[in-house]
C-alpha cells in the first residue's frame, strides 16, 4: 500500500515508517524540512497538497506540539491548534480528493481520560474534564469527520511511550542514570505505559486490518509510578530513592507539572478482545529490552 505520515520524522514516526517498509509498503512523509520522500506541510497554515495525497491508501497522522514542556498561554494554544486545526486541515484535504484514502489512523492520547484515580479506564470510558481532555476530544472529533467521506478511521489513544531515543523514558534516563531518579509525588498514580515497538505495531496493524474506532495504545498491565520508578532504577542498577514533591514539579513545569501526577489506569480492552499480541506486555521485560 502507498502510505503517508505526518510527524513521520519524529520519534514514533520513524519507527512506524520503518515497520511499514519492512511490511513492503511504500512510505512518504509530510515535513516542514526537506527530507527524502517528503512533501511540505505546515499543519497550522494550510491543508496538505492534493499531490501529496494522490494515490495514498493509508494516511497516518501523528503531528502535534509536544505536551511535555512548561506551559504558557502560547504553548497551550499550539498544543491545541497543531492537533485540532491540523487534523481539520488534513480531513478537509481528504474530503476534496476524487479518490480518497482507504484509512486514516490518527494519534490521540490517554489525556482524553484525565485524572481518574484507581478507576479502570477502557475505550468506552467517558472523557475527563480539563484542558488536555478537551484537546483530545476535539482532536478525535476532527479525525472522525473523515468517516463522512467513506474513509475508515482509527484513533489510537497513546500512553507513556517507552523508547530510549525519545518519549517519556528518553526524558527520564539521564536523571535516573545519575542516581537522581525517584517517584513523583506519593507515587500512587497509575502510569499507562507502552513499549515504542508495540505502538508502532498497533499503527501498522490498524492500517493493514479492517478495524475502526478507538483503541487504547497502552500495555495490558499499567503500573503505579512508584513501581515504575523501582523497576527502572533496578534495570539501570541505580538507586531511585529521591522523591520529587508536587510543588517542585509545579515550579519546574507550571500547570503541566500537576498533570505529571495524574492517575490514569488505562487498559487496552479493544486490543485484548481482538486477540492482539502485545510484544511487551510486562514492564520489566520492556525495560530489559530497551536498556540491554
Amino acid at each position: 500500500m502507498k502510505c503517508i505520515l505526518s510527524g513521520g520524522t519524529g520519534f514514533l514516526g520513524r519507527r512506524i515508517s520503518a515497520l511499514l517498509r519492512q511490511h513492503g509498503h511504500e512510505v512518504a512523509v509530510w515535513s516542514r524540512g526537506k527530507a527524502a520522500d517528503s512533501f511540505p506541510w505546515d499543519v497550522l497554515k494550510a491543508e496538505p497538497s492534493q499531490e501529496s495525497l494522490a494515490g495514498r491508501e493509508v494516511v497516518i497522522h501523528l503531528a502535534g506540539e509536544t505536551v511535555a514542556q512548561r506551559w504558557s498561554a502560547d504553548v497551550k494554544q499550539r498544543i491545541r491548534d497543531t492537533r485540532v486545526l491540523g487534523t481539520r486541515h488534513l480531513v478537509d484535504a481528504i474530503g476534496r480528493m476524487k479518490v480518497k484514502p482507504k484509512v486514516l489512523v490518527s494519534a490521540s492520547a490517554i489525556g482524553y481520560y484525565g485524572a481518574r484515580g484507581d478507576e479502570i479506564l477502557t475505550e468506552q470510558s467517558a472523557p475527563g474534564a480539563g484542558f488536555l481532555c478537551d484537546v483530545c476530544r476535539e482532536w478525535e472529533l476532527e479525525a472522525r469527520r473523515a468517516e463522512l467521506f467513506g474513509v475508515r478511521v482509527v484513533r489510537l489513544r497513546i500512553g507513556f511511550v517507552l523508547g530510549i531515543e525519545g518519549g517519556a523514558l528518553g526524558q527520564m534516563l539521564p536523571i535516573f542514570r545519575l542516581g537522581l531518579g525517584g517517584r513523583l509525588g506519593d507515587g500512587e498514580q497509575w502510569m499507562p505505559w507502552i513499549h515504542a515497538d508495540d505502538v508502532a505495531r498497533l499503527f501498522v496493524h490498524s492500517a493493514e486490518s479492517d478495524l475502526s474506532g478507538v483503541w487504547n495504545a497502552a500495555s495490558p498491565y499499567p503500573v503505579r509510578n512508584a513501581e515504575f520508578t523501582r523497576d527502572l532504577g533496578a534495570a539501570l542498577h541505580r538507586p531511585a530513592i529521591l522523591p520529587v514533591p508536587g510543588f517542585a514539579l509545579s515550579l519546574a513545569f507550571g500547570e503541566f507539572g500537576q498533570h505529571m501526577l495524574d492517575s490514569a489506569r488505562v487498559v487496552p480492552e479493544a486490543a485484548l478482545d481482538s486477540g492482539y499480541p502485545f510484544r511487551f506486555p510486562e514492564l520489566k521485560a520492556a525495560l530489559t529490552d530497551l536498556l540491554a
